[in-house]
């Protein structure tokens, strides 16, 4: 039952970060991974992807994807890519200097159809959710549009507070609710541990969401240490039942 419950509770989910390079594709890799060990079949989809040539240039985020999910090895990328442009800009300036527009309802056709033998869905935002995608429309619209969860990927370290908290209110203004927030820490070097938890206490006390943990350093993208799964684990059973039964993949 819990299972059925989550199952329905997670047909979408949009990973937003606080910025660009904060780790939202890895986010979406360990989600991945993390919905086909506990049964279900998702789907990677990244509407928007500038700063690379194609699917399969070096800086695809769809190419990194399915290189580290063993049941995409041998599947396509370009499937979860909608539009791509070269230059590494915000979409909406991207699109224009190659001459292309972006049309939101191919977006959403292209969700829909996968929605309907997908589960969960998850999306990836290109940039911070105050990103412009056209001439009107922000990253965070597709929020809207599409119905889907946000999950915020946030840096761990310094700045943290100020971005993710902005992140939050700009979600609240438009009446959405996120579903919750996980730090990345890939740097190098480690923040500091006492660094980490202030900001954790920070964002909690003045937004109200609590943060699912920490994800570390991940040496090895397609067999990641249990422990970088616990946040999303602890993320779902706070955010919709308390499930006892998730598997870290």
């Amino acid at each position: 039952m819990y299972m059925e419950k989550l199952k329905k509770q997670t047909d979408k989910i949009f990973v937003g970060g606080t910025d660009t390079g904060v780790g939202k594709t890895v986010l979406s890799l360990l989600l991945m991974q993390f919905f086909y060990t506990n049964g279900y079949a998702p789907f990677y989809i990244k509407p928007i992807q500038t700063g690379c040539r194609d699917a399969y240039d070096k800086g695809s985020d769809a190419r990194f994807i399915y290189k580290h999910v063993k049941q995409l090895t041998k599947k396509d990328p370009a499937d979860s890519i909608v539009y791509c442009f070269r230059e590494p800009k915000a979409p909406y300036f991207a699109s224009r200097n190659e001459g292309k527009d972006i049309d939101l309802r191919t977006i959403q056709n292209a969700l829909d159809k996968k929605s309907r033998i997908h589960s969960p869905v998850i999306m990836e935002a290109a940039g911070g959710l105050l990103v412009p995608v056209n001439e009107k429309i922000l990253m965070i619209d597709l929020i809207k549009m599409t119905g889907a969860k946000p999950i915020i990927a946030a840096r761990a370290g310094l700045g943290t507070i100020n971005h993710t908290l902005l992140t939050i209110e700009a979600l609240y203004k438009r009446d959405i609710q996120p579903t919750g927030i996980i730090f990345i820490d890939a740097g190098d070097k480690p923040a500091p541990q006492d660094m980490i938890s202030e900001n954790i206490e920070a964002v909690e006390s003045y937004s109200g969401i609590k943060v699912a943990g920490v994800i570390g350093r991940i040496k090895d993208f397609s067999n990641p240490e249990e422990e970088c799964y616990q946040s999303v684990i602890s993320l779902f059973q706070r955010a919709f039942c308390r499930i006892t039964a998730l598997q870290s993949p």
